[in-house]
């Protein structure tokens, strides 16, 4: 009775997390405009969603910029941790601290200083500023995402490569890296879907010939949504559930392999 009481909790919040997604789903197949009444299936939203030009350009900034923004937070965030993990006493705490602001600071306070910062240095807004919020607004996620893997890493393993003659480089290659790499892989993941959901720091870093897809949709949402983002929403979705499944497949692979 217990057991089955709390499946059916689990599955009730299941249920209010993820009813508004498939609903979108169901209806980025409906034949008519409207979000309230099903009309039928079709797949003409799909169709005219690769013809329409400025969502297309939109999703193309987009993913650049997530993507730009993911490799080079991912690599600048990872050096960091590592080097903080490294750190000791005040130093650390400090730098800890600091990490912490960005994360827990409102979007529209970064937002609004970013964007006071490019205009002071006479920087003109467009997609330059706006992949420069987007990497320093992901890289302490990265940093928190690595260092819980720095932490669990054994100390003396890289003073044991280097004592057999690795260099600290090929000692942070072959040592530290692989050991750590779930977390920057998480890192990773986390940066990017923070630079593909932003909305209010690049709506205040970026000009009017650059737009992503938060603020193409926020521009639309005063007309009324076209049918054709619930198409591109369910294909996003369905791609980043594919890449997880794929991602958890060969974390299993690695498991199993070390066993």
């Amino acid at each position: 009775m217990k057991k089955t009481a709390v499946r059916i909790y689990m599955g009730l919040i299941f249920l209010f997390l993820y009813a508004p997604i498939i609903v979108l789903i169901v209806f980025s197949f409906n034949k008519t405009k409207s979000r309230g009444q099903w009309a039928g299936f079709t797949l003409e939203w799909y169709a005219e969603l690769f013809k329409d030009r400025l969502i297309t350009e939109a999703l193309y900034y987009t993913v650049i910029i997530a993507i730009l923004a993911t490799v080079i937070s991912t690599i600048v965030g990872t050096i960091s941790a590592i080097g903080i993990h490294y750190m000791r006493g005040f130093s650390k705490n400090m730098l800890l601290n600091v990490n912490n602001i960005p994360v827990l600071n409102p979007d529209i306070v970064t937002g609004v200083a970013l964007m006071t910062l490019f205009l002071s240095a006479g920087l003109r807004l467009g997609f330059v500023t706006m992949l420069i919020s987007h990497v320093l607004f992901c890289i302490p996620y990265v940093i928190l995402a690595v260092l819980p893997k720095l932490r669990q890493l054994n100390k003396h393993t890289a003073e044991a490569a280097m004592d057999l003659g690795a260099t600290p480089s090929y000692a942070l290659r072959k040592v530290i890296l692989p050991e750590i790499k779930p977390g920057i892989v998480s890192g990773a993941l986390m940066a990017f879907t923070m630079s593909i959901d932003d909305f209010v720091i690049s709506f205040f870093t970026t000009g009017n010939e650059v737009s992503n897809l938060s603020i193409l949709i926020y521009s639309m949402a005063k007309r009324g949504v076209k049918p054709t983002i619930n198409a591109l929403s369910t294909l996003m979705f369905v791609t980043v559930v594919i890449l997880l499944l794929i991602i958890n497949k060969k974390s299993e692979k690695g498991e199993e392999l070390l066993l």
